[in-house]
């Protein structure tokens, strides 16, 4: 675990960072973990002078493997963690259980204790990386922004399901894509109904049954809009 002060709206905020540094060949998962895998746990419960804490996931991307399609990271990761204290003039410790996958021909599910100390006159530290991985976190959807989301069309009945979605963005935009997610619900993974044409694509999400189409009604579901030219997040409920 790493952690520094980070500057956020002009004020020194205190950050920590879950980082996972990984062989070639390995992955691990989003929040959403696609087709198979173990999405990430933060079990913070042992933590000591903490109000809050939030942890953010930065943009994922897609993987082929055997059972079909993941979504996560290669390489290395960083997910940031701000960390709100009870008392800002006391330090907080931080007792984090992760749970999390690995995955190169199969996924091995881990899991480690971690433990760090953030003063109240906590330094820069490891600030930069920390910041490096904020800036990969998709950044809530405005009404003008690109990439964002366009109309969503709700096809719940039936035997096969159906949400289909318009994303919008950036002129020229590469490497576009669009993930799914739920509090509540595993939602499966999009399929592109085409390429990007005059800065608009469309996806569909397809529910492998009825059962799990109804299953969405009502629920928000946060719509994930990644290019290489920029990155958003809508929060949306369908009827």
């Amino acid at each position: 675990m790493v952690s520094g002060l980070v500057n956020e709206d002009g004020k020194p905020t205190r950050y920590a960072g879950v980082q996972l540094r990984m062989d070639q060949g390995w992955k691990t998962y989003w929040r959403n973990p696609g087709d198979s895998g173990v999405p990430p746990s933060f079990d913070w419960s042992g933590s000591k002078n903490v109000k809050s804490i939030d942890v953010f996931y930065p943009l994922p991307h897609r993987f082929a493997d055997a059972n079909g399609t993941a979504i996560g990271y290669k390489d290395d990761v960083v997910f940031p963690v701000k960390v709100t204290p009870e008392q800002a003039d006391k330090p907080v410790q931080l007792a984090l259980t992760f749970d999390y996958g690995l995955c190169k021909d199969l996924c091995i599910p881990n899991s480690v204790d971690l433990r760090a100390v953030l003063p109240a006159d906590l330094g820069k530290g490891d600030a930069r990386l920390i910041e490096q991985a904020i800036e990969r976190v998709p950044a809530p959807a405005g009404p003008d922004t690109l990439p964002r989301l366009g109309a969503v069309t709700a096809n719940l009945e039936g035997d096969e399901p159906t949400l289909e979605v318009e994303a919008l963005f950036a002129p020229g935009a590469t490497h576009t894509d669009l993930f799914v997610t739920s509090s509540e619900i595993l939602v499966p993974v999009p399929k592109a109904l085409g390429p990007l044409t005059d800065g608009r694509q469309r996806f569909s999400v397809v529910f492998p049954t009825a059962e799990e189409g109804a299953a969405i009604k009502g629920k928000p579901l946060i719509f994930t809009l990644v290019s290489d030219q920029g990155s958003s997040e809508t929060s949306r409920t369908e009827p």
